[in-house]
């Protein structure tokens, strides 16, 4: 067994390659091998959001404060709120972020294959992001 004590992990910022804004990162858990999944609690500023990328064994998300948008390639944007869980299938290019005026907490929940738990890609651009 391993209690990880509230304000135990240090929070982090979003590494500019693969977030555009401010994005704080607190890690949950992220559990030894030959367990597979990450989890960890990211904060958007409004209008901070992610690159595009991937997860090989898929994403999960759950909005725990305010509103953002997610968008799959090729899909829709959607908008998503505190209480909504949404599901990135294994390998599906995506984004998440706060709209340009609300901020948006997540926990994110993914699982590493072969120690990889996501592929960043391109940032999301102006453009894309203003077609929210």
């Amino acid at each position: 067994m391993d209690i990880k004590r509230s304000g135990s992990q240090p929070s982090g910022a979003g590494p500019s390659a693969w977030f555009t804004g401010t994005v704080r990162i607190d890690p949950i858990h992220s559990a030894p091998d030959p367990a597979r999944v990450a989890m960890a609690s990211v904060t958007f500023e409004p209008g901070a959001r992610t690159a595009w990328h991937t997860h090989p064994l898929g994403q999960t998300l759950i909005v725990t404060f305010g509103r953002g948008w997610v968008q799959r390639e090729g899909g829709p944007i959607a908008d998503i709120v505190s209480g909504d869980v949404v599901w990135f299938e294994p390998n599906e290019k995506h984004w998440h972020v706060a709209t340009a005026t609300t901020a948006m907490t997540h926990i994110a929940i993914q699982e590493r294959l072969d120690g990889k738990a996501v592929t960043w890609m391109e940032p999301v651009t102006e453009g894309q992001y203003a077609g929210s």
